[in-house]
């Protein structure tokens, strides 16, 4: 497959056109994946426009394309949202690595009450830019026209928030009802927010928190995955269900 490229420059360009890869994107393509003169490539501005197009210039700081396709994808509905609890190590970094390349709409950092991990202060942002660094390699790679959002870390309570409107599945290994009997609710639902807890598990309190504003609770399988592993299954089963896969 050609090799693919995020860039702003992408949205305004007509076929005919040339878009010019800069900065760390021209590095990227010149340096690291060494790409030549009239080598097919695509270009996308993270935002459903796609463009093919073949490499007419190269250099360490800048490349130019020239533009010989443009398609534009819409937003796939509904949106799938992946909470997913700070976790020690680089575990939940794997979550929302996997899980751009599985689809995902948006990446909610979540401070849950388990959670090993805590970003405050200046943390916090930091945390959050080298997430969005994650997901759009991720998203390069696995040639998707959208780039997922990250959102600032939330608390229990901003999760709450999100439930009326949306539909909210919360990941517990002990819950009666199998993520596959609420397939027939995803396609009415605008956002599907599937919340994954760290480590220890997502608290009692933080269940009753968010059943209360309609969130339901629901298990994969028999078995009991890391938190790495939950929300990238979970997003598998999700889109076999709405006929993605």
């Amino acid at each position: 497959m050609p090799l693919h490229f995020v860039d702003a420059g992408a949205r305004s360009a007509q076929v005919g056109d040339e878009v010019v890869l800069r900065g760390s994107e021209a590095h990227h393509a010149a340096v690291v994946r060494r790409v030549r003169v009239g080598e097919e490539v695509t270009v996308g501005d993270g935002a459903g426009v796609w463009l093919t197009g073949s490499v007419s210039a190269t250099a360490p700081h800048e490349v130019v394309i020239a533009v010989t396709g443009r398609a534009e994808h819409p937003r796939p509905r509904p949106r799938l949202v992946l909470v997913q609890a700070l976790a020690k190590g680089d575990r939940d970094e794997l979550a929302a690595q996997a899980a751009t390349e599985l689809g995902v709409d948006e990446i909610v950092p979540w401070q849950a009450a388990r959670s090993v991990s805590r970003w405050e202060g200046p943390k916090a942002e930091k945390g959050r830019a080298r997430w969005e660094n994650i997901v759009r390699d991720a998203a390069k790679q696995a040639h998707r026209p959208w780039l997922p959002t990250v959102s600032a870390v939330a608390r229990t309570a901003d999760i709450a928030a999100r439930a009326e409107g949306a539909l909210v599945i919360v990941l517990e290994p002990s819950a009666a009802e199998p993520l596959t009997a609420l397939a027939p609710h995803l396609g009415g639902a605008d956002e599907v927010l599937l919340v994954v807890g760290p480590e220890g598990g997502v608290a009692p309190e933080e269940i009753e928190r968010l059943t209360a504003a309609g969130a339901r609770v629901a298990r994969l399988g028999p078995e009991v995955l890391r938190t790495s592993t939950a929300g990238p299954a979970a997003l598998a089963v999700v889109a076999v269900a709405l006929g993605r896969w």
